[in-house]
């Protein structure tokens, strides 16, 4: 069976591809860099929002499952047309040609920002109403709706979206890599302000979830939300990239309220409650159906800012 994967050279995709090669798929990989992929067998440039369906279709060829990591971000300051173009037109146009030439699954990587706001306190599960409240979030949301009406109108029923909270790994970006900076320089910080609760979740885990479902043999339900085993405090996020840079924890026992009012005053108080945010995953039903969640977040974290270190 060959798999294409798109986004295969972006952070989660290299992952997917690795593994799914471990576990004996073929591979045609795509991106919107398609400079990115010299060298590579099977590699196609990703087509535009706006190309003809065909060139579409030209990729499904003998392709019997899609994985769509590429994605455009909102750590990038993309404009909210340009997040519809890639991660809602794209991802609609990539299911319709995959819905009517491929037969097996389509997987979307999809985030946690489709269901809810950065500043959103509980728990999100498969279960949880999408109410996206940036514009990046509504376009996964967007996203996800255009891939399931594919498969739902052509008679599948082999799409899901996969729902993220933010990624772990090597190479990672956005908060995740400006935490491990912080930590590295080894500042004093606030434990009252890092009480907050998250989920996280490796690269490794998702890539182990995509090939957990394209290798069942039952078809996916729409929508799965993924998550390590266990939620982590941002001060034990903190400690863990310390331990790896061989800092101590450095955590000070300051009130949190001198910061809240220097974010109001300073006019970011929307970032100051996203910091605050307590964000639990459940992945409770695709680990239910066999995918097993990564246990050591803590351990994880601290290996790699030795790495990097």
């Amino acid at each position: 069976m060959k798999v294409l994967v798109t986004g295969a050279t972006g952070f989660i995709g290299r992952r997917v591809v690795g593994r799914l090669r471990q576990a004996g798929f073929d591979i045609r990989t795509a991106s919107r860099l398609p400079q990115r992929l010299a060298g590579e067998d099977d590699a196609v440039a990703l087509p535009g929002a706006d190309a003809p369906q065909e060139a579409y279709l030209a990729l499904m060829r003998d392709v019997t499952h899609v994985v769509h990591c590429a994605a455009l971000n909102n750590d990038r300051g993309a404009g909210e047309a340009d997040l519809r173009a890639v991660n809602a037109t794209l991802t609609g146009r990539l299911a319709q040609a995959a819905a009517k030439r491929a037969e097996g699954r389509f997987i979307y990587l999809s985030s946690i920002r489709a269901v809810v706001a950065a500043d959103f306190s509980g728990t999100i599960d498969a279960a949880t109403p999408p109410a996206p409240q940036c514009a990046y979030g509504r376009s996964k949301r967007e996203g996800e709706i255009a891939m399931l009406e594919a498969f739902a109108a052509a008679g599948h029923a082999g799409a899901t979206a996969l729902r993220l909270p933010p990624v772990y790994g090597e190479g990672m970006k956005g908060n995740l890599r400006g935490l491990m900076r912080l930590a590295a320089t080894g500042l004093p910080l606030p434990a009252a302000a890092l009480t907050a609760v998250r989920s996280l979740v490796s690269h490794d885990a998702v890539a182990g979830a995509v090939t957990h479902l394209l290798a069942r043999p039952t078809p996916p339900r729409p929508t799965y939300v993924l998550g390590d085993a266990s939620p982590v405090a941002m001060a034990e996020i903190i400690t863990a990239f310390r331990r790896g840079c061989g800092r101590p924890a450095r955590l000070v026992p300051m009130p949190a309220l001198p910061f809240r009012l220097l974010a109001m005053l300073s006019g970011r108080q929307a970032s100051w409650q996203a910091l605050v945010a307590t964000q639990i995953c459940d992945p409770s039903l695709l680990a239910s159906e066999g995918w097993m969640p990564e246990a050591d977040t803590l351990g994880r974290l601290e290996e790699l800012a030795r790495q990097a270190g």
